[in-house]
Formats: structure tokens, C-alpha cells, sequence
């Protein structure tokens, strides 16, 4: 398997993943040729990034106000996944900002394969402003947490 840049040793990468969830690839996120269409994983993305962030309670509707948004998302597909197969989605912080970060992704397959690796920058803003607004850094230490435990 060929690693993206964002991977420089692929056994330590995925030793630092310890928050999943499971992912059950529906009929309507295949193509005609019967695998998952390629925009699906950014969905998948999506669900496994908020179930994370529920779990450290950084809350999308928080009392402070600001939200994060996502600024760019990359996705690598190593395996094909179809229609029935679940999908097991790791997601970590990877590294901190003092208003954004960078978000790794891992499927694993029902046989134990790596399907899709992903990584993706968020931003923390403040929805009126527009602007970026730090993130405490409590939940920054936490997320890092995640990442070693």
C-alpha cells in the first residue's frame, strides 16, 4: 500500500487511533459498479468526526459560540467497500492550532484491511464574526489525549 504524505509510519499512525465508530455502508452510497461511490467516505467522515466530538463534549451548539468548520478534506482509498459491509472509522486529533485542527481518519474493513485514510483541517469560528476563535485549551488537551491513550 502506497501512504499518503500525511503518514510517515503507518504501524505508529495507527497505534495513536483509539475512538471508533461503526459505519454501515447503505444501497444508496454505491454506484452502478456496485462499491461505495466515491463521495461517500467524506459522509462517513462526517458521522465518525461528530461521534468524537460528542464523546470529548466539544458540542456543536456550545455555550461559548463558536463552531468548528471544516477547511479542507483529503481522502485516500486503498480498498473497495460495498453495499452491507461495515465499516469501522477511527478519527484522532492529530495535532492543535490555537484556533483549528488537523483530523486523521482510518476504515478498517470487516477483514481487517485499511479501506480509506483521510485527513482534514477544521477551524474553530465564531458564526456571526466569521472569524476564527480559539479553542480552549482544556478540550485541546483532551483531544491530544485521545490520541496517546
Amino acid at each position: 500500500m502506497r501512504l499518503p504524505n500525511y503518514i510517515k509510519d503507518l504501524e505508529e499512525w495507527k497505534s495513536e487511533f483509539s475512538f471508533s465508530t461503526d459505519i454501515k455502508i447503505r444501497f444508496s452510497e454505491t454506484d452502478m459498479f456496485g462499491h461505495v461511490n466515491n463521495v461517500s467516505p467524506f459522509i462517513y467522515f462526517e458521522e465518525a468526526r461528530t461521534d468524537y466530538f460528542n464523546e470529548l463534549q466539544y458540542l456543536l451548539n456550545d455555550s461559548s459560540g463558536s463552531i468548528p468548520i471544516v477547511a479542507d478534506l483529503q481522502c485516500d482509498y486503498h480498498k473497495e467497500l460495498y453495499f452491507g459491509n461495515t465499516l469501522k472509522l477511527y478519527v484522532k486529533v492529530n495535532s492543535t492550532g490555537n484556533s483549528s485542527l488537523d483530523i486523521h481518519y482510518l476504515g478498517i474493513n470487516e477483514n481487517d484491511e485499511i479501506c480509506l485514510t483521510g485527513r482534514g483541517a477544521l477551524v474553530n469560528i465564531d458564526p456571526q464574526t466569521k472569524k476564527a476563535v480559539p479553542l480552549d485549551d482544556r478540550l485541546k488537551e483532551k483531544m491530544l489525549e485521545t490520541k496517546s491513550s
